[in-house]
């Protein structure tokens, strides 16, 4: 295994009958860090997980968990790993605290650690007052929470999140990336796929995009945004009567193009740099106009989706 890379994946190729789901797929994530896996729907995130969770065995291609090929080593690897995919795994007759006992027991954690090790977790996904309540009875927000609990049961190394937030309301959604923050923070490597875009900015080191079954851009959110485009400045005058002199300003310290109305009151134009807001603020202030909103900005990863895709993100259905 190369230093400090945790999962290493080389030529994953992966046929479904005439379906080529992956076709060389590369991938390294280095002990520590977040790596988001990112594609339109069919392009074989999922299909990716599955063969580094050994659920799959790959056509073609390598891969590895903490040194183990997830072919011949197997079994180690599942010793290693936690894994919570796009549906729920637990078992809907069980408890809460049933499910998540049943786990430890299976992972030999012993009944009085299994015991241990559920509570833990309960209350870590604020499950505890529903803790004795049969799953079939949770809400999918519930279930979401009590599937990824079960997923770090034996306090995996390395992690993979297969779209974990879905059906998760906004504020569930950013206790679950706090989760994944703190598991990271305590030395747990994560593999998240998902369908918000927002959730990859927020949470991952660097961001794998695939599209039909081949990595077609890989870098930190950072670099991916600066590819495909430059940074923009966008300015909302006080004075709806100041928008003339404004745009006039802010084509001075573009890159060429003329300032855009992008909404009602706001003027946005593309920039080479970060000096561009110093100068437009100097601009701005000498020629006294006060403004409400100024902000410099590179693309969204839902701009850098569409241009390297060509299509927006949409939930994958699983292969």
């Amino acid at each position: 295994m190369t230093a400090d890379l945790i999962i290493e994946a080389e030529g994953l190729v992966k046929h479904f009958g005439r379906t080529k789901a992956l076709q060389g797929v590369d991938l390294a994530v280095p002990r520590g860090t977040v790596l988001g896996v990112l594609g339109p729907n069919g392009a074989g995130k999922t299909t990716a997980v599955r063969i580094l969770s050994t659920l799959l065995t790959p056509d073609g291609g390598s891969a590895r968990i903490a040194g183990h090929d997830v072919v011949r080593d197997a079994e180690r690897v599942r010793q290693s790993i936690g894994l919570t995919g796009q549906y729920a795994s637990v078992d809907e007759d069980l408890t809460g605290r049933q499910n998540l006992e049943l786990f430890g027991t299976l992972l030999d954690l012993g009944r009085a650690g299994a015991r241990r090790r559920a509570a833990e977790l309960l209350e870590w996904f604020d499950l505890t007052d529903a803790a004795d309540r049969m799953a079939k009875t949770y809400s999918g927000g519930m279930r979401r929470r009590l599937d990824l609990a079960a997923s770090l049961v034996g306090s995996p190394a390395v992690i993979f999140l297969d779209e974990p937030t879905t059906g998760l309301d906004p504020a569930k959604r950013e206790d679950m990336w706090d989760v994944v923050r703190t598991l990271v923070a305590g030395g747990a490597t994560v593999l998240l796929t998902t369908q918000y875009l927002e959730e990859a900015d927020a949470l991952a080191d660097e961001i794998t995009v695939i599209d039909h079954g081949r990595v077609i851009a890989h870098d930190t959110p950072d670099g991916l945004k600066r590819v495909v485009g430059g940074q923009t400045l966008e300015v909302r005058p006080a004075d709806l009567t100041d928008l003339g002199r404004t745009a006039a300003i802010l084509s001075e310290v573009s890159t060429g193009a003329a300032a855009d109305e992008i909404r009602k009151g706001v003027l946005a134009v593309p920039v080479a740099g970060d000096a561009a807001l110093t100068e437009a603020v100097a601009r701005l202030a000498g020629a006294g106009v006060a403004v409400t909103e100024l902000s410099l900005h590179l693309p969204s990863l839902d701009e850098v989706f569409f241009t390297l895709t060509g299509a927006p993100q949409k939930e994958e259905v699983p292969a």
